[in-house]
């Protein structure tokens, strides 16, 4: 019987895929189509862990429940643009291992072809290319014998990361799709596999002595009971299941990264799987990113490196490499570092965000002991098909890896200097007319190319497809929770909580597009907020806000902004602006120029949202202040709605709550959507007389009781021809509710806002009442 197949582009790839409907977890009824759908787009994040490096395949052509088989030469049919590496006895590797192509997942079309082989699971060796000799971190593989709880292999993981930390560490988690874990220490590839495995040897060693239930024992029948702490995966020829890879076992789970914080919650590691592994990357980003730039050399062959810099003398020679920088320079004015090389070896870079005559960005990475360095204009490349204009400048010192401060004005590149990202580089293609280099650090991760055009021009962008594209991709919002009392932790400030439509505003190359909350579009709304070139110190960004329609006072008039919304007509809407204007009021920035900033706390992106917007524009910074009680106390003698509590230290989280973020409101109000209402009576028996009302909080409908004051008769009207236009549809929650038999439901997508004084026990709104419609929510 023929295959059923099917050729699809992936990138420049055209690709073969054939059985799409074979079904290959039978228990989850998880078919080829959609393994292959999981490798395409988990495949930005798990390629930053994978590319480079030799794989083995573990093949399951009939299903988890037929035969399974370890394929690690590469096919002879294989598509000649599938990369690989022979890897033979000249890298050390087993007789048995010697001489194998093995495969290199270089781009998703790779994944998709592996994918389409039933090649479930995809395991790593431990180094990249071209170090196919030196592995880049030591794994430890805990592996439990049966019956052992998930819950104490933790905690031995635990310990063990105490004790790694000792020897300069810094230990990386995740489940391997079974019943034990990976502690990977990311390391310089400098030694070979021998080396490594006895500096790993050397730690577990007396970590095994000292915790009886742990063993090196590799033999099962000699550990009796006990966790193997496997250090013998180090060894040549030996790999892991790479991050994010399916296991072939039943609910088709998956190797997850994970932090340590969140290791600790975790009841049962088959909790990551196929259908929710993509969903969590997105939401709370890959744990173990920038891994390779905590690399440190293993800790048997350290040696303390003393740098001697020499102050500016004219006794001693300038290196010729730093000659045109020391020119350039008056050391006595400027706090910038001496023209001194410091060999190292490493392989560090640092980008700097530079206030000169014009705001530039400046990509500087080591080579032979000082910093090569290119002035970028408009920042990082944010996304494949994105060039910047690269300027080569003078090579500039090593200690510039750490320099943050103010160049005097006057002197060469005056202004001020902010580290923007710092971390380790590879060079991974070299070029006729430049190289690719793929950057690793805590603020940046990615894959890029530069190369020279004329003279000192070069062309720099990005080459890999990041997980997130947060210039087109709609980002959700960070929520807050309520509280009624100002919190006490000093950790906290406080802003205005504004009255009016939440946004978020993206801004590229100048040109801006806005989008509400629930992700509608509303540049368009807003042509005074549209000049990004006038109003941002950036090429990129994305910012959260509030816009709102000012009174004479200066106070917020939600009813204004909504009419603002809800105008139409290019003439209305531009005779508005004019009569009715809006004010954004910024207050977070989630992106800036190349790199998202959702993992630092909130104290920098408010220091880098400042640097970026301009002043005297419609766009303002939302300030915030430490003193909660006072700016409360101001607020209810405004009017205005109530105050924001934020931490300082938390991280942006989209789409969630948190206490994080905390409103205090001077009114108890809560955003609920319409389910039903029971016909009116008298005056109202044309429309309605009550409304049945509940919030959405996790995906659902909980019941809030019913509301039937507050209405006036516009909004009363407005309503009853919305309600008309919505299906009716069976009672939508488990709830006993008054007037059951004569209430009507329909669908729940109309937003109003309600006011009540507290709770009933049975969580129900006490003296709810209308206050207004929420068409921006809607």
């Amino acid at each position: 019987m023929a295959k059923k197949s099917q050729w699809v582009t992936i990138g420049k790839r055209t690709v073969e895929l054939s059985n799409l409907d074979k079904v290959l977890f039978p228990e989850d009824t998880i078919s080829k189509a959609e393994i292959i759908e999981y490798y395409l787009t988990i495949a930005p994040t798990l390629l930053t862990h994978v590319k480079g490096r030799a794989l083995t395949l573990i093949r399951f052509p009939d299903g988890i429940h037929g035969e399974m088989f370890y394929q690690k030469n590469r096919p002879e049919w294989s598509p000649d643009w599938l990369e690989f590496a022979h890897l033979g006895k000249e890298e050390n590797l087993p007789t048995g291992q010697a001489g194998k192509d093995y495969i290199i997942a270089t781009e998703p079309a790779s994944l998709v072809w592996l994918a389409n082989l039933a090649s479930l699971e995809l395991h790593q060796l431990h180094s990249r290319k071209p170090n196919f000799e030196f592995p880049d971190y030591i794994v430890f593989d805990l592996d439990p014998p049966e019956g052992y709880t998930f819950k104490n292999v933790v905690e031995i993981g635990f310990e063990l990361k105490q004790v790694l930390e000792t020897f300069g560490y810094t230990p990386f988690v995740k489940t391997t799709g079974g019943k034990g874990i990976h502690i990977c220490c990311p390391i310089e590839p400098t030694h070979d596999f021998h080396t490594v495995f006895e500096a790993a040897q050397l730690i577990a060693q007396p970590f095994v002595e000292k915790n009886s239930n742990t063993t090196l024992h590799i033999k099962k029948e000699a550990r009796k009971g006990r966790v193997l702490i496997d250090i013998y995966r180090i060894r040549s020829g030996q790999s892991i299941v790479s991050p994010y890879s399916l296991r072939g076992r039943v609910g088709a789970p998956v190797s997850m990264p994970l932090s340590w914080e969140e290791l600790a919650k975790v009841k049962d590691p088959k909790e990551f799987n196929l259908r929710n592994a993509l969903e969590k990357v997105t939401r709370d980003g890959d744990a173990w990113e920038g891994i390779d730039a905590y690399s440190v050399s293993i800790h048997t062959h350290r040696k303390k490196v003393i740098a001697k810099e020499l102050p500016p003398s004219k006794k001693r020679k300038t290196p010729a490499q730093l000659e045109s920088y020391e020119q350039k320079r008056d050391f006595t004015k400027t706090p910038e570092p001496t023209a001194n090389i410091y060999i190292t070896g490493g392989n560090n870079f640092v980008v700097h965000r530079h206030h000169a005559s014009h705001l530039h960005y400046d990509l500087r990475l080591e080579q032979d002991g000082v910093l090569k360095s290119w002035a970028v204009p408009k920042g990082l490349p944010p996304y494949p098909g994105v060039k910047r204009l690269a300027v080569q400048t003078e090579d500039h010192p090593m200690k510039y890896l750490t320099f943050n401060g103010t160049i005097p004005k006057g002197q060469y590149g005056g202004g001020e200097m902010w580290i923007y990202a710092s971390g380790k580089y590879q060079i991974t293609k070299d070029k006729k007319d430049g190289f690719y280099f793929r950057l690793t650090g805590k603020e940046v991760n990615g894959e890029y190319r530069i190369y020279n055009i004329k003279a000192k021009e070069w062309l720099f962008e990005r080459v890999d497809t990041p997980q997130i594209n947060y210039l087109h991709d709609l980002i959700e919002p960070m929520l807050s929770d309520s509280v009624l009392k100002i919190p006490t932790k000093e950790s906290y400030n406080f802003e205005v909580k504004w009255d009016g439509i939440r946004a978020l505003v993206y801004l590229e190359d100048g040109q801006v597009k806005i989008f509400s909350r629930n992700k509608n579009e509303i540049t368009k709304q807003f042509p005074e907020l549209l000049a990004g070139d006038k109003a941002f110190r950036a090429t990129c960004g994305l910012f959260d806000a509030e816009i709102v329609c000012l009174d004479k006072a200066g106070k917020p008039e939600f009813k204004n902004v909504i009419k603002r919304l809800m105008s139409n007509g290019e003439t209305a809407i531009q005779k508005l602006s004019k009569t009715n204007p809006a004010y954004c009021y910024i207050f977070d920035c989630l992106y800036l120029d190349g790199r998202s900033l959702l993992n630092e706390p909130l104290y920098k992106r408010q220091e880098w949202l400042k640097d970026a917007v301009r002043t005297d524009t419609p766009y303002r910074i939302s300030e915030s202040v430490e003193d909660g009680a006072s700016l409360l106390e101001a607020a209810r003698e405004l009017g205005l709605e109530g105050i924001m509590a934020k931490d300082k230290n938390g991280k942006y989280l989209p789409g969630r709550r948190s206490d994080s973020w905390m409103k205090i409101k001077i009114r108890n109000t809560r955003e609920c959507v319409i389910i039903g209402y029971n016909p009116g009576k008298g005056e109202r028996a044309l429309t309605f007389g009550g409304l049945h009302i509940a919030e959405k909080m996790e995906g659902e409908l909980v019941y809030r009781g019913k509301v039937g004051t507050g209405f006036d008769d516009a909004t009363i009207k407005e309503i009853s021809l919305d309600i008309k236009k919505l299906k009716e549809i069976k009672k939508p929650i488990t709830n006993k509710v008054m007037d059951e038999k004569t209430s009507k439901w329909i669908e729940p997508v109309l937003i109003v806002e309600i006011s009540f004084a507290s709770f009933t026990p049975d969580k129900m709104f006490r003296e709810p009442v209308f206050v207004r419609l929420r068409p921006d929510l809607t």
